[in-house]
């Protein structure tokens, strides 16, 4: 009688078991997904390249974790006159770049309290004319040198003069690679505007080869007018 009773509380408690089990992983899988896969990652870049319809306004959300250096630039290469209106919105909501009708324009948060900044590009004043935008972005955690440091200090190693210079070689790092997009953004822009030339230039002169050419049949047609001779015609001497 004892070991059915037992077997029965086995045989309630195990299912229940099971479905907390369950739950905690499902909780856990839901809380992974909801955090960017690049959240630990020491540094993130990113280079878009969108096309912004005539009158259209496009935002852009990027995840930026606590105490992180956000950067972002953007450069129009194509379209119109070459402008669109760009603006930042930090994770509070504040506008902490204006909208300014630019061809190209950046914003840097060296300290970043951490959320998702919203990159806004505006063609609005433009009703007809779409553009394609480059936008380039990059989050850098400087904060995972002194990570670690911290580790190699509990290792007893002194290694603080390596970890500075490979610190300092991370910024130089970050800096050259908002050099590299500036200078990206203006060879797309550079080249975009060749293409427009040459098609410009090739549509304009073979519309000139065909003017001439209509014109000149038309003056040897009319030419020959004049020397035509009628068969019919009777001569007056």
């Amino acid at each position: 009688m004892q070991l059915t009773w037992q077997r029965d509380q086995i045989n309630l408690i195990l299912p229940i078991a099971v479905i907390c089990c369950c739950l905690l992983i499902n909780v856990t899988t839901a809380q992974e997904a909801q955090q960017p896969w690049y959240e630990n990652l020491p540094a993130v870049a990113m280079d878009y390249k969108v096309h912004i319809d005539a009158g259209k306004e496009d935002c852009y959300h990027q995840y930026v974790k606590a105490g992180a250096t956000f950067y972002v630039s953007f450069s129009v290469i194509r379209g119109g006159d070459g402008m669109a209106g760009f603006a930042v919105r930090n994770p509070a909501g504040e506008v902490v770049k204006p909208y300014q009708w630019q061809a190209t324009a950046d914003y840097t948060d060296q300290v970043s309290p951490g959320g998702y900044y919203s990159v806004c590009i505006d063609n609005q004043f433009s009703r007809f004319a779409g553009k394609l935008v480059n936008i380039y972005i990059t989050v850098v955690k400087y904060d995972a040198w002194d990570r670690y440091a911290k580790e190699i200090e509990q290792l007893q190693l002194n290694l603080q003069n390596f970890t500075s210079t490979i610190s300092t070689v991370e910024r130089n790092i970050n800096d050259m690679m908002g050099y590299q997009a500036h200078s990206r953004h203006r060879e797309s822009r550079d080249y975009a505007l060749l293409v427009d030339n040459n098609s410009y230039i090739q549509t304009f002169s073979i519309s000139q080869i065909v003017v001439i050419l209509i014109t000149c049949s038309i003056q040897v047609f009319f030419v020959r007018k004049l020397f035509e001779v009628k068969s019919g015609s009777k001569s007056r001497i």
